[in-house]
């Protein structure tokens, strides 16, 4: 692939007053990926469609995001798609992959290298979830708190 091609695809959803704004953007199944992942999360928090403070969550919101996506790529099947929906005082991040297996946070052990990025996105998460999809597949959703 070209030097500076983009290797995403984005959608953007206009922001609505009761739903916040939302931006989906689909990601190859490849390492770079998280890396992808976490500038369009910091471009669109620190645009003018989301709301104002939420660039002060920036770090938070790029561990998450780059954790689920990591996840997504080496346990899925293919692309994964992210989704960001701000509102007034949260953050939605929701990633979705279609891989059959089901993310399971579990303990780090020493001199392992994984096991952690689970344990960290449950912690700074107000809310975290799974949803499976009936045709295979899931979407992990991550709720970070801006206020």
């Amino acid at each position: 692939m070209r030097a500076g091609h983009r290797r995403h695809r984005r959608r953007t959803v206009r922001p609505h007053p009761a739903r916040g704004a939302r931006v989906e953007y689909a990601l190859p199944a490849d390492a770079a990926s998280a890396r992808w992942a976490r500038r369009l999360t910091t471009e669109f928090l620190l645009s003018e469609r989301a709301p104002a403070g939420a660039g002060h969550h920036e770090d938070e919101a790029e561990l998450i995001v780059s954790e689920l996506v990591t996840n997504a790529v080496r346990h899925g099947r293919g692309r994964c798609r992210l989704r960001l929906t701000s509102r007034r005082r949260a953050l939605t991040i929701e990633v979705a992959d279609d891989g059959p297996g089901h993310p399971v946070p579990r303990r780090a052990r020493a001199g392992h290298e994984g096991g952690r990025g689970l344990m960290l996105v449950r912690h700074l998460s107000r809310r975290l979830r799974t949803t499976r999809h009936p045709h295979g597949g899931k979407t992990v959703r991550a709720v970070l708190a801006l206020a």
